[in-house]
């Protein structure tokens, strides 16, 4: 795949936004923190909470990522802005609105993954980063789209049954779009993104089988 930009602008993206953004990205893993306790200690409230910081933390993609930076050195940042608030829109539906998204933790293999894969996004994602020659400030930090999009499939672990299955499309199609990264820019940790994937997966076809045993 012929890419329109350099490695050296593609970190320098990372190096500008986190520059030009910091403390935020101490918010955006504050709210990723409170929407793992509103897991482990839920609430009548905790659904529509833990939803809305999913959707604030996918429009926070779409609007201060690729349409403020990423769209300076690719034109095809307007399409994954569109993708990301997309995914916003289905958090908020479904959890905000609809209430149709609550989160807990139930101990089980499912359970387990996505305690790895929320542990992966916040604490193995950027010390890989530092380890791999890339140390903050030239570093996807949490609230872009990779290390985001694992936390969010993490988090989707512990989603209740049953659960509807359009918040896990546009993740999941992020770990298409972003793996390639691992392997054409050299962005070690979004190899994550590939167990991510398959745990979405997994999560996407048992939301599909509990769909049809509702229905029945």
């Amino acid at each position: 795949m012929n890419l329109s930009f350099t490695n050296e602008q593609f970190y320098g993206v990372f190096r500008d936004y986190n520059t030009s953004m910091w403390p935020a990205q101490w918010l955006l893993v504050a709210m990723a923190l409170a929407a793992v306790v509103a897991a482990l200690r839920p609430r009548p409230w905790s659904g529509v909470a833990e939803s809305a910081i999913l959707g604030v933390l996918w429009a926070w993609i779409a609007l201060a990522y690729h349409l403020v930076f990423f769209a300076r050195i690719s034109p095809p940042a307007y399409v994954f802005a569109t993708l990301s608030m997309v995914g916003a829109a289905a958090f908020i539906w479904q959890g905000v609105i609809r209430r149709r998204l609550s989160f807990q933790w139930v101990p089980g293999l499912k359970a387990w993954a996505g305690a790895a894969l929320i542990v992966f996004a916040l604490v193995v994602y950027p010390v890989w980063s530092a380890y791999a020659g890339h140390p903050y400030p030239a570093t996807p930090t949490f609230g872009l789209p990779c290390p985001t999009t694992i936390f969010t499939i993490g988090l989707l672990c512990f989603a209740v049954t049953p659960t509807p299955r359009s918040p896990l499309i546009v993740p999941l199609l992020w770990c298409l779009v972003g793996a390639q990264a691992a392997f054409l820019l050299g962005v070690q940790p979004d190899f994550g993104l590939i167990p991510a994937g398959l745990v979405g997966t997994g999560l996407l076809a048992t939301a599909s089988q509990t769909h049809r045993k509702v229905k029945s």
